[in-house]
């Protein structure tokens, strides 16, 4: 537990050169706990296909290309390299002359490699199984093998080498598929402040590049953050065009009008530009919290707007000139606009500061700030433009 976010990341550091240099040559990576759904490195690129050393040739040209980008780092794969094994071919006819089943040679050879459990002890609620096995030099020597006693149905003791033969081969210790299709994930995590998606995006052109020179059957996708950011955007996105019709119906019973109704959406769209800036600013990202306060920035902003461009309806319907409606409309709501604008930002400040929820505070206080400047002094003017609205003789 450190005690601030730059002791955090100083000591994030130290884990990482100690590792490195303590275990040379092996991939590892320290990294801070998720936001969301853990994913391991945030960078990842999957490469599928049929064919098992195609894809591992096909992965080795991509980690290459993901490679080329500066700020990532500990680039590595799931599974990709070969390992050395012992086949054991058993002579079936002289192990049934000797009364030697298959059965027994893998009973037999399971105890001395995986071990066998032999007893249980209670620790606690808990039952811990005790196993048996061969010790860590035997295990790994293949003359264990070779003397390897065998007890046949007769009762004899019949050595392995006898009934079977040894030979060594290459093979993939592991291999992971997805939709039963071999499939190799390269991961790579970032060494700075880039966020997975410029990352993703950098690459983009290289990557599309590299998938038109791929053969029928093989396919590469994006893993990583942006994939699960995307699964988390998506079900905002499916509902967004139910949102916005659900928006326009009740202000078009409320406004009666598609031009007071385009009045009060256009300044939603503008608040963009506090959002941006104060994202950019703030070094936050603008991820699914941030979309969240951009969909609450919206319905605040739209508020604002009715509540002005209600009051200048209400004005003009009472005998005022259309240019002093506005005018008095105006001044007239700009406290209480500015003071609810004030008393939101001024709300959003503690939590601005924590890590997970300040892109949405940030994304909002931007948003609001300069919608309500757009509301007032941009709202007004688009009125008077659209409505050509022209001050009459003695009016300013």
């Amino acid at each position: 537990m450190t005690k601030g976010l730059d002791v955090r990341d100083k000591l994030r550091k130290d884990l990482q050169d100690y590792l490195h240099q303590t275990f040379p040559g092996t991939d590892a990576y320290v990294k801070l706990l998720d936001i969301g759904p853990p994913v391991g490195k945030p960078v990842q690129y999957r490469v599928s296909g049929p064919d098992i050393q195609t894809v591992r040739y096909l992965a080795g040209k991509l980690g290459s290309i993901v490679d080329t980008q500066s700020s990532l780092t500990n680039l590595a794969f799931d599974w990709n390299e070969p390992a050395r094994v012992v086949k054991i071919d058993v002579l079936q006819d002289k192990a049934r002359q000797l009364g030697v089943s298959s059965e027994d040679i893998a009973t037999a050879l399971n105890s001395i490699v995986e071990g066998a459990t032999a007893t249980q002890v209670r620790d606690d609620i808990y039952l811990v199984n005790v196993t048996g096995r061969a010790e860590a030099e035997e295990r790994g020597s293949v003359d264990t093998l070779l003397d390897l006693q065998l007890s046949s149905s007769s009762g004899k003791v019949i050595p392995l080498s006898s009934v079977a033969t040894f030979r060594y081969e290459l093979e993939q210790p592991t291999i992971w598929r997805r939709d039963r299709i071999p499939t190799i994930t390269i991961k790579a995590g970032i060494k700075d402040a880039t966020q997975p998606a410029t990352v993703v995006a950098a690459l983009a052109e290289k990557v599309e590049a590299f998938k038109s020179t791929l053969p029928a059957g093989y396919s590469v996708a994006v893993g990583g953050s942006v994939e699960e950011s995307a699964k988390s955007q998506g079900p905002i996105l499916a509902v967004a065009p139910v949102m916005l019709f659900a928006m326009a119906t009740l202000l078009m019973i409320q406004l009666q009008s598609f031009h007071r109704l385009f009045l009060v959406f256009s300044v939603a769209p503008l608040a963009l530009i506090g959002v941006v800036a104060a994202l950019l600013l703030s070094n936050a990202p603008l991820g699914f919290v941030a979309l969240l306060g951009v969909l609450a920035l919206i319905g605040i902003l739209i508020r604002n707007s009715v509540i002005l461009v209600v009051q200048i309806e209400e004005l003009r319907g009472s005998g005022m000139s259309p240019w002093q409606a506005v005018v008095e409309a105006t001044e007239h709501r700009m406290r209480p606009i500015m003071l609810t604008a004030a008393a939101a930002t001024l709300a959003l400040i503690p939590i601005s500061r924590q890590i997970f929820w300040g892109p949405m505070a940030y994304s909002m206080m931007g948003g609001i700030i300069v919608g309500t400047v757009l509301t007032l002094l941009f709202l007004p003017s688009l009125y008077v433009v659209w409505f050509r609205i022209r001050p009459e003789a003695g009016e300013q």
